[in-house]
Order: structure tokens, then sequence, then C-alpha cells
């Protein structure tokens, strides 16, 4: 295989698009035309990973967070930033990083927590605004069903647990062609009353490009019409945190216990107990004190994330139990989900968990 076509299939999963814009995601350091047998997947990409690589014959490196997170003013072997990268390009190994374009699909880094916990009934806890787009266009009647399936074929018309969805509306159009026209129906000059169908269907915002492009390949006019908006519904495939019901209601120091079993620590940091009982529990995966208040708003319990600083523990109030387990911790799970996909979508590919331990915090 060549490394774009791993570049896309992981671009399928994640698409680079979901990223937040502060972050660097996708193909970061590499040959996009690279040939490669096997791919290493990690979570971060040190230099230890990179011998790992080396070691293994691995000409990727699949990694969650990006090496390269803010812009190298230059490459010197000065920190392990560089270093990493540098390493990298002398053996021709390509790095790519998926970060939160895996953060914000329903069955991402957050999902991954939530299996863990065996949570039920679970949500996004952040849908991820402006993902959601409408494209309204006028066909001939005739024509009517030719589009529909295009757009379909390019992604358009899939709603939560539902494909094909499109609303049809009948009505007559209007129209009257210049003379460097060449209408499709009617004749230049004259005004056309056409028998039409206005076609209504939503797409992910990321496949607009794709959409667009069926919409003009299969619309029989010489200016097709057509309106886009982007819609203010809430995506509830794409966000990022998760929100669910435990099997079972625990107390606060039951459900402390479970996190050090199934996030595989030695301590918490948590705010102040009070002797409320869990049953509505939100994860979020990384840096999460913004989610604070939404997982209130949605009625969790507790809110399992990582990286709070001091003061977002007063937000707690008495009503929420927050649990900072570690930002490793939180995203540890994340290589599973990688290999596996990989494994399933190309039978006769070979990805490896990388054996490095990049935990950077240590526990005495």
């Amino acid at each position: 295989m060549i490394i774009k076509e791993i570049c896309a299939a992981l671009d399928e999963l994640a698409p680079e698009y979901f990223a937040e814009d502060f972050d660097n995601v996708g193909l970061i350091v590499g040959d996009a035309h690279q040939e490669v047998k096997k791919a290493l997947i990690t979570l971060d990409t040190t230099e230890a990973v990179v011998d790992e690589a080396i070691e293994k014959d691995c000409a990727l490196i699949i990694s969650f967070h990006p090496i390269i997170f803010k812009g190298l003013k230059r490459l010197n072997p000065t920190d392990y930033v560089s270093r990493a990268v540098i390493k990298a390009i002398k053996n021709d190994i390509g790095i790519y990083a998926t970060h939160t374009a895996l953060d914000n699909i329903h069955k991402g880094t957050n999902r991954s927590m939530a299996d863990q916990l065996d949570l039920k009934n679970c949500e996004i806890l952040v849908p991820k605004p402006a993902s959601i787009k409408k494209l309204t266009t006028y066909i001939p009647v005739d024509d009517t069903e030719k589009v529909r399936e295009a757009l379909f074929a390019a992604g358009a018309g899939n709603i939560g647990n539902y494909e094909r969805c499109s609303f049809t509306l009948a009505g007559t159009g209007s129209f009257k062609g210049n003379e460097d026209s060449n209408p499709v129906k009617g004749e230049r000059g004259i005004t056309q009353l056409e028998p039409e169908n206005q076609l209504n269907i939503t797409y992910a915002a990321h496949r607009e490009s794709a959409v667009l492009k069926a919409l003009f390949h299969a619309h029989p006019y010489e200016e097709v019409a057509y309106e886009v908006e982007t819609l203010e519904n809430q995506n509830q495939q794409r966000g990022i945190g998760m929100i669910g019901d435990l099997p079972e209601t625990m107390s606060e120091k039951e459900l402390l216990d479970w996190l050090k079993k199934k996030f595989h620590t030695p301590c918490i940091r948590h705010s102040v107990l009070t002797g409320n009982k869990i049953n509505r529990v939100a994860v979020l995966g990384g840096s999460g004190s913004f989610a604070i208040n939404k997982a209130k708003s949605l009625g969790a319990d507790a809110f399992v994330t990582a990286d709070l600083k001091y003061h977002d523990f007063f937000q707690s109030e008495g009503n929420l139990l927050l649990a900072d387990i570690g930002h490793f911790e939180s995203e540890q799970f994340t290589k599973a989900l990688l290999y596996d996909y990989l494994k399933e979508k190309f039978p006769n590919f070979a990805p490896v968990l990388a054996e490095t331990n990049t935990n950077p915090v240590q526990y005495t």
C-alpha cells in the first residue's frame, strides 16, 4: 500500500474537517506516495516511538497527538519535537495525527471512554455546531430520481440512524435564456414554464464538495439553480464528549474505585464528596474543563475528564462529582480503536500497537 491510501481511510473514519481550528491533524511528516507495509499506532510520537518504528520496519506512525502542534521556525535537535521529526525524516517515516478529528466522531475517543465504563444510552456531550447543511435545488420532474440518487451516492441524506432522506415539493419553474444560452428545455429568448420538483436534502458539511459535484454532474440544466444553508440543528453524530447511564447506581467512592480499575491509574484528583448517588456520567478525553457546565445542564452526576485546574473544582458546587483521571489515562484507548479500525478496513495490512509508554506523568 501507499501512505495516502491509509490516510484516506483514516480521514474516512475521522475527517480532518472535524478537527478543531487550533489543531494540526493529517499527514504531518512524510511523503503521501511512499510505500508502507506496516504502521505503528501510538498515543504520542516521541523519539523513542520513532526508534520503535525503525526497529519494527514501520514506514508510518499513526499518532493520536500531533508531534507538531504549533509552527516550527527551525529544525535543530535541541528539543524533543525537533529530534523526533528529524529522525522520522532521516528514516523515511511518515507521521499522521488524528487528535480532535477522532474526538469529534460518535465512535471515537470519548465513546472508547464510555465503553470502558459500560455506559448505556450514550449521547454526544457537546455537539459540533454548523456541521449540517441543507441543499435546495429545482429539477425537471423526469430527472428528479436521477439527481436524488446521485446526491445519495455522494453522501447526502443521512440523518442519525437513517439514510436516503429527502423531501420533494412539486411546482412550476420559469426561465428565459439569452442569446448565449443553450436551454435543455424550451428555446432561447422565450419564457419557459416547466413542471419541476423542489428537492431538499441535508448533508454533513465536510461532504459539500462531493455533494455539489454530484449535483452539477447529474442535473440536466445548463445553469443549475440551487441554495445551500448552514443549519443550527444539533448534530448528535458529531461532537466532543459523551454522556450516558451507568449499568447500576454507584456511590461516589464506588465510582472512583471503578475509574481507577478501568483506566489503570493509581490515583484520581476529584472534587469534594457530597454523598450523592451516581447514575449519569459524562466523559471527555483530554482537557475538558470547558464542558463542566454542559455536563451539569444535561443532568450528569459525575464528569470524568483530565487537566482540571484548582479553580475548576469549585464548579462542582456540591451537585457534580468532578474526576480528573489524567490526560494519558483518558485517551489511552484510542490506540486500540485505530488498530481495530485499520485491521478491519485492510485485512492484509499490518498495523502494530506501539509498546513504548509515552505517558510523561508518573505517580509515586
